[in-house]
């Protein structure tokens, strides 16, 4: 499929979605909203990708909402304007149930939707110079399509303070708070992403989608008996699956793993 906004490489067993909008700094509009909602719905059904790189060109990775896009939104109606933020909404869910791990390699400065973003990716990996502001109080908006992503990312205390000051934070800063997994360098960039994209491809596939799922549905779950017979119950079932027997077999046996061929 070719895309106006993005572009995909796929190498091995890694694809690298790239936002492709390096004049505006990488903004949404309805036409990228829509093509990264359509990559990763596609994505999702191969089988020979086993992790995401989401990217970005340019020197930001994400600016958050197109200029020309806002001002179109403050013509519509209350209507047309729920309608628009469902497709951004839409676009994020999408991105945070994919069912392979996917990596945001930030490579700059990331505002406001952009941080919905990569709080919806699994891991982030970000540069060392790269800047953060959840921008939208400045401009009398709240982040609130993002908020159930950047909430799970930066945690709630920070997001209370970030939400409504619209400050900007380092990369340090994000470190610290959780919202980044990773800081490297400009030039250790790409081989620390792919580290990790290596270290999540040697692993059985239906595990790592299995692992991503737990994650998610746990989460903040009361600790009670139905808790604790569905994690016996998830349990039971992968080591009763062919990839689990085929990961202890080999394990046992001292060999690699079929999915490793």
């Amino acid at each position: 499929m070719q895309y106006e906004t993005l572009n995909l490489d796929v190498a091995g067993q890694v694809a690298t979605l790239t936002l492709n909008r390096p004049e505006v700094r990488n903004a949404f509009n309805e036409t990228m909203i829509a093509e990264i909602t359509a990559a990763f719905v596609a994505l999702n059904e191969r089988d020979d990708v086993r992790a995401v790189v989401l990217a970005a060109n340019g020197k930001a990775f994400c600016a958050g909402a197109d200029l020309n896009w806002m001002k179109k939104m403050a013509g519509y109606s209350d209507d047309e304007n729920r309608a628009d933020a469902m497709l951004l909404a839409n676009m994020l869910s999408t991105v945070y149930r994919c069912n392979k791990p996917v990596i945001a390699r930030v490579s700059g400065d990331t505002y406001a939707g952009g941080m919905g973003l990569i709080s919806a990716c699994d891991v982030v990996v970000a540069v060392e110079s790269a800047r953060f502001c959840l921008s939208e109080a400045r401009l009398g908006l709240i982040p609130a399509t993002i908020a159930p992503y950047v909430i799970r990312a930066l945690g709630e205390q920070a997001s209370r303070r970030y939400f409504a000051s619209a400050e900007q934070f380092d990369c340090t800063t994000a470190l610290r708070l959780g919202l980044v997994s990773e800081a490297a360098s400009a030039e250790q960039l790409d081989a620390t992403v792919a580290q990790i994209a290596a270290a999540l491809c040697a692993n059985g596939p239906q595990a790592v989608r299995a692992s991503k799922q737990l994650v998610q549905d746990i989460a903040g779950a009361p600790l009670n008996d139905a808790l604790i017979e569905d994690t016996a119950a998830r349990i039971a079932r992968i080591r009763a699956s062919a990839e689990g027997r085929e990961g202890v077999a080999s394990f046992l046996e001292k060999r690699t793993p079929a999915w490793r061929d």
